[in-house]
């Protein structure tokens, strides 16, 4: 991984733990379903992106599940 996305992650998961898995501001940041998240950490080519998942069932927790190419995205 490419260490502009890997600090660029870094961020995003700081910026999640103190403000909450909905993070708009992000670029193409989309809520996927109820409990999943997305947004590109790198665009261009190859694009990186993060998806992330809130566990319902546990408060607080968010778990990023992938972080990757937008072409091997398993949304």
């Amino acid at each position: 991984m490419p260490k502009r996305v890997a600090d660029n992650l870094a961020a995003l998961v700081v910026e999640i733990e103190e403000l909450g898995p909905v993070r708009g501001l992000w670029p193409n940041y989309s809520k996927l379903s109820d409990t999943r998240h997305h947004c590109h950490l790198k665009r261009g080519n190859p694009t990186y992106v993060a998806i992330w998942q809130v566990d319902n069932d546990l408060i607080n927790f968010v778990e990023v599940i992938y972080v990757g190419t937008h072409e091997n995205a398993k949304y």
